[in-house]
């Protein structure tokens, strides 16, 4: 991943050195266990202790003789450790290693992401806290419907950010597996209980059951548990990029002493971080779909997978931890303008409380039909003509009939839209 998309905690993770360290941390725990079954002798293992290390750039040498990267790092630790260097790697294949050290990386790639979508969550469930009452325009179909609490709209992305945390939390426990149980998965040259026992000291569970390789369907789900992360991101990274449209101006990224938003145009601002978001969910939804085709390997194991997956997984770790760092950033900063709410409820002239009318109508006597042909008339009329939709209505004898005196002032009350939101808000666990 770039640089300028890649935080540095969750890109340490990713590093090469740190790669190379999870594969030496399971070298020395497998040999460690093999010592004190007495397959290793203790004077060979205080050797490779003490002198067991790597070299990226000896590692690169090797490589570029064996074109095998595993083979590569053993060559560059046994020329560290000497002749004692015979017991590494003993009975174990490559992707012992690969496999394992993968698990380990995405289990502490999960716990990175974890922290921060813990984060946006809580940030969500102040926004819907504080903005219970904001009374705010709803869309459909990006035309105003009806009148909504903003803290709803917060709410509802709050309870997203929740199924992704459990999500996430499915996915780590996918993933955080290894395997050293040999070339093709039967412990011929290794007892199943060293896979145990040095599993569990790196944290891991083993996988049940293994070939040359962990099954990439754990890896698909930690892909596509991200792919959707992402798609929620985008999805509220959507609502406040509309929300800014010069026309509405609801929400607005913050913008910041000397920040610019065009190289031409100096009074520009322009929701660039929610853009970005939304531009990144589409790359993760790439990967998501690399990891669906590298379920499915030849027999025991093909490499198909290996290179996909070597960009793919580091990519989608990083750039889910950095567009969520971006949605921190914006939801923290973030610019509320309810005066312009409430300007933007009274833009179509009482339109969205049409329903409410139509309702008192029928409950007032009228059959639905006739009701629904009377508002939408003057709906309608209100709408092509620019004309004020109550005084239509109080101009009706049918409504004047039906809803005389305050009856029909009370239909354009829009605080009557939010007396039952609270329900969402005791189901979502959110304080009233």
């Amino acid at each position: 991943m770039i640089r300028r998309y890649t935080p540095p905690e969750m890109g340490a993770i990713w590093a090469e050195e740190a790669k190379f360290g999870r594969w030496l941390a399971i070298e020395l725990a497998v040999c460690r266990e093999q010592a004190r079954r007495g397959k290793i002798p203790r004077k060979d293992l205080r050797i490779i202790e003490k002198r067991a290390g790597f070299s990226i750039a000896r590692i690169d040498w090797h490589e570029r003789k064996t074109n095998h990267d595993v083979l590569a790092f053993i060559a560059a630790v046994a020329e560290r450790v000497g002749p004692s260097a015979r017991f590494i790697h003993m009975g174990l294949t490559s992707y012992d290693v690969v496999d394992t050290g993968l698990g380990i990386a995405m289990r502490d790639a999960t716990g990175v992401l974890e922290t921060k979508l813990v984060r946006y969550a809580v940030i969500l469930r102040k926004l819907a806290t504080a903005h219970r009452e904001t009374v705010a325009t709803a869309r459909t179909h990006g035309v105003h419907a009806e009148p909504t609490s903003l803290g709803l709209k917060f709410a509802l992305h709050y309870a997203e950010a929740l199924r992704n945390l459990h999500r996430l939390i499915r996915a780590r426990k996918a993933v955080a597996v290894g395997k050293i149980s040999g070339a093709v998965g039967n412990y011929a040259h290794l007892d199943p209980s060293v896979e145990t026992t040095v599993l569990k000291r790196l944290g891991l569970e083993p996988a049940p059951v293994s070939t040359q390789v962990v099954q990439r369907d754990r890896h698909a789900e930690y892909l596509t548990t991200l792919a959707i992360l992402a798609g929620s991101l985008e999805k509220l990274a959507t609502e406040i990029r509309n929300l800014q449209r010069t026309e509405v101006r609801e929400l607005e990224e913050s913008f910041e002493k000397g920040q610019k938003g065009s190289s031409a145009m100096p009074h520009k601002r322009n929701p660039i971080l929610c853009e970005r978001v939304a531009g990144l969910a589409r790359v993760m939804r790439g990967y998501a779909m690399v990891g669906l085709e590298n379920m499915a390997l030849w027999h025991e194991r093909d490499l198909t997978n290996s290179s996909a997956e070597r960009i793919a997984i580091p990519d989608a770790s990083i750039l889910a931890d950095y567009m969520l760092s971006l949605m921190l950033r914006v939801l923290e900063r973030l610019t509320v303008n309810t005066d312009q709410m409430r300007k933007n409820l009274d833009l179509t002239g009482g339109l969205i409380y049409s329903q409410r009318v139509l309702l008192a109508l029928v409950g007032a006597g009228m059959t639905r039909a006739d009701a629904y042909d009377l508002v939408q008339r003057h709906a309608m009329r209100a709408w092509e003509k620019g004309e004020e939709f109550r005084r239509l209505l109080a101009s009706d004898p049918a409504v004047a009939r039906c809803l005389p005196g305050g009856a029909l002032d009370a239909c354009f009350d829009p605080r009557y839209y939010l007396r039952n939101v609270n329900t969402v808000y005791r189901r979502l666990g959110i304080p009233l």
